[in-house]
């Protein structure tokens, strides 16, 4: 798997996949994982969307393959923009859809609203806008649980929130052992850092058609809640999926998929 260098002493591993016809010159999709995940989250949306589009599924720095990082490394969400522009110009990409799913809503919605001339189209998948609103004081029992559990126990733990009442045993089971590849320290430094994200006053900045779709009993917040915010974004639309997951990403990529690609045929073509 390939891998691009951000700066000395990291790596950033992702796919760079297309099963587009031979004759076919796909546009350029790069799809931005959640919190102690890789590009593999996406599996499920390939058969789908890697017909249509060169995708690119970089592992987060710190996360999956990519190389772990220290637990006082300084998370930023513009830290982490840096990184994902930096590997679409090392790849030559200039212009590119964009989905991201969970934390990676905040970091996708910024990416778009500071990098207008570099968007196509956004897609933001069971995500937030603000790391206090969603998350409450969760985020220090979290912390607490990772430390005492790991971090495929605190995954685990998590689990019947994050993938819903419908979810299988084995699901559940899958996504923690995925979870818990992540290395502690990238973790722990990570997650304390959830918090403070806040991308509220990025919202107005977006100009790209844009789409958000959320569970109608997420508990990453209400469907209200979720289109209080979603409102700012001009011209922006919204689509509730019925269920209780708050990744509506994992448990719902078929029509998720779906949904995002005729979002993109409709709106940004």
């Amino acid at each position: 798997m390939p891998a691009f260098s951000p700066d000395q002493g990291s790596e950033i591993f992702y796919r760079d996949d297309c099963f587009a016809d031979v004759w076919e010159n796909p546009e350029a999709l790069l799809m931005l994982h959640g919190n102690a995940e890789s590009g593999e989250a996406w599996n499920g949306w390939m058969p789908l969307m890697g017909r249509r589009f060169r995708i690119i599924r970089p592992d987060m720095r710190g996360f999956g393959r990519s190389t772990p990082m220290p637990i006082n490394h300084p998370w930023s969400v513009d830290g982490i923009i840096g990184d994902f522009i930096g590997l679409m110009d090392h790849l030559g990409i200039r212009r590119f859809h964009l989905i991201g799913a969970k934390i990676a809503c905040p970091i996708a919605l910024r990416l778009a609203a500071r990098h207008a001339d570099r968007v196509a189209s956004l897609v933001v998948v069971g995500g937030l806008v603000s790391g206090t609103e969603s998350l409450g004081d969760r985020a220090a029992s979290w912390v607490e649980r990772i430390e005492t559990e790991g971090v495929e126990g605190w995954a685990r733990w998590t689990m019947d929130g994050r993938l819903g009442s419908a979810a299988s045993d084995a699901m559940k089971e899958g996504w923690a052992k995925l979870m818990g590849a992540t290395a502690l320290s990238t973790q722990l430094g990570f997650i304390r850092s959830v918090p403070g994200i806040d991308v509220w006053a990025d919202l107005p900045r977006i100009a790209c058609p844009s789409l958000v779709i959320t569970t109608d009993g997420s508990g990453l917040g209400s469907v209200e809640a979720v289109r209080a915010w979603q409102k700012t974004i001009n011209g922006s639309e919204l689509m509730v999926v019925p269920g209780d997951s708050y990744h509506v990403a994992a448990t719902h990529p078929e029509i998720c998929a779906q949904a995002a690609l005729d979002f993109i045929s409709r709106r940004a073509n």
